[in-house]
């Protein structure tokens, strides 16, 4: 093992975006030692996440790794070259951020518009971002992708990026009152750009073999990164948190679920996958 990609909110991180804290609040050092095994061993951690660069950058700095993937894989930084992974959108003094040239597309509204009852902003956390409109609510994706291709936005798509929870101040804003099972955090981004993508870019620039790696994470976007390795671990709280993964993942080669969740299943990952080495 020569590499963890892992995934931070709601997979090492615990509630309310904390490492320490376990699924019922309490004071946990299992994300710590998942890091540590992995600093003993030789591993590179690499943080994964949907987050601003900004924002992974600094978590990256805290646990001492020098490789990030922010915005689900629409940037990756290594050793501190940036590269955008994002395809024909690019920022320019001209055509501004990617976010703003998403705006220009129309394609933010035009979602809006359409399912107005199922979705809003993900306020205050899509407030100042780079490239992605992160957005929450509950949409069938399916539904989703064939409003945006019949208004001619096949260049883009809405990534489904796990369930939100009340934890951190999560409130459901305009969206109260509305019977939804459930609240997920969906990011609008340029189509080629994924967290595998990301991932990809990563092993490739460092040498890595799939089998030389494993990633960990909590949703339907995170469990794409086991094109890219050797296994992918899904923590236990992601589908306690969302019944349809079961269903997601059954049948995939390489895919194992974690019997602890958030930091406690990330040290499962990196412990098994050590011993089994």
């Amino acid at each position: 093992m020569r590499c963890l990609y892992v995934d931070l909110d709601g997979t090492l991180l615990g509630p309310g975006g904390s490492l320490f804290a376990d699924f019922d609040g309490s004071f946990t050092l299992e994300g710590a030692r998942a890091l540590q095994a992995c600093a003993r061993a030789g591993v590179e951690v690499v943080i994964v996440s949907g987050r601003r660069q900004e924002s992974v950058f600094q978590a990256s700095r805290l646990i001492g790794s020098s490789a990030y993937v922010f915005e689900l894989g629409c940037g990756v930084v290594i050793d501190g070259e940036l590269e955008w992974l994002t395809g024909g959108f690019v920022p320019s003094e001209e055509a501004g951020s990617i976010y703003d040239q998403l705006t220009a597309t129309g394609a933010p509204a035009l979602l809006l518009e359409a399912f107005g009852d199922r979705l809003e902003y993900h306020s205050p956390w899509s407030d100042g971002r780079e490239v992605s409109h992160l957005l929450r609510g509950l949409v069938d994706a399916d539904e989703v992708s064939a409003v945006l291709a019949d208004a001619g936005f096949e260049g883009l798509r809405l990534v489904d990026n796990g369930v939100v929870s009340a934890h951190g101040g999560v409130v459901a804003g305009g969206l109260v009152g509305v019977a939804l099972d459930r609240m997920h955090a969906y990011h609008l981004i340029p189509g080629g750009a994924s967290k595998a993508a990301g991932v990809a870019r990563h092993m490739q620039a460092r040498g890595y073999l799939p089998d030389e790696c494993i990633a960990v994470g909590d949703s339907r976007e995170d469990i794409e990164m086991g094109a890219a390795v050797g296994t992918f671990w899904l923590v236990s709280n992601a589908a306690e948190r969302d019944p349809t993964l079961a269903d997601f993942v059954a049948g995939r080669a390489g895919v194992r679920l974690a019997s602890e969740p958030f930091g406690a299943g990330v040290y499962e990952a990196v412990v098994t996958t050590l011993a089994e080495g």
